[in-house]
């Protein structure tokens, strides 16, 4: 590479960005070496301004080579994703323009690459506020609207209440308990736990054959049709209660 040839391309970069370009910004920096602040072609009012600082070092094989390019933010916040995919960007410009002074195209391309970038960003906020709206509403709906019931949600709710409730009555009961006396606790307990018939029967079946047992000890059996009436008899004894003469004092 010629040094006249990158000169020249230098004086024109400085006609063009005049403010924008700096070279040899400290020691370490050789004639080979610029910087230009690069900011979008397009910029969105309200947004942050985002403005980038784009290194170039030309090796010896330039413009039949690419330069070195490195990007760092001056104002602005941008990640290393974002940075990684611009420079990237920049050198398919460039190897598309090998053999020729690209340093203005990579810069132009930089300029519409960062106009592209604030307008996915505010495009993106645009999405994820209209998603958290849309979360809210749908969580304002659900909770008017109450959770549909099912048959496995109603068993979960009936387990669950049962349970709170046993407690509840368990809390009370002990409450209870404490204004009573040691004697009239036990009463109470015993009362309380005391055996119902179903739960004796279940203890022990041979207690549902104990009253045939005792049935079966010194029973008289009893013939019903000894103390049955015919209708025969009822008509007999009907009229001979009529054909009896009752007299009375008067008489």
């Amino acid at each position: 590479m010629s040094a006249d040839v990158l000169l020249e391309e230098f004086e024109v970069l400085e006609s063009i960005y005049p403010t924008e370009l700096s070279t040899k910004l400290s020691e370490e920096l050789s004639d080979k070496d610029i910087r230009i602040e690069v900011e979008p072609d397009d910029p969105l009012e309200g947004i942050d301004e985002l403005k980038l600082a784009l290194d170039v070092h030309y090796n010896d094989d330039y413009p039949e080579a690419l330069p070195d390019l490195s990007l760092e933010a001056v104002e602005g916040d941008v990640t290393e994703d974002e940075i990684d995919e611009l420079l990237q960007s920049m050198k398919t410009v460039g190897e598309e323009n090998l053999g020729m002074a690209m340093t203005f195209t990579l810069v132009s391309h930089l300029r519409e690459r960062l106009s592209e970038l604030i307008r996915n960003r505010e495009e993106q906020r645009k999405r994820d506020e209209m998603e958290k709206e849309r979360l809210a509403l749908e969580a304002e709906e659900a909770r008017t609207r109450g959770t549909p019931v099912t048959i496995e949600s109603f068993n979960a709710w009936k387990a669950r209440f049962d349970k709170e409730m046993a407690t509840k009555r368990a809390r009370e009961e002990d409450e209870k308990l404490k204004g009573l006396t040691a004697k009239e606790r036990e009463e109470v307990k015993r009362i309380v736990f005391r055996l119902t018939g179903r739960q004796l029967f279940e203890r022990d079946r041979n207690l549902a054959l104990s009253d045939d047992n005792l049935m079966e000890e010194g029973t008289v059996s009893v013939d019903i049709s000894q103390y049955e009436r015919t209708g025969a008899q009822d008509e007999e004894e009907e009229e001979e209660e009529e054909s009896q003469v009752t007299f009375s004092d008067s008489d």
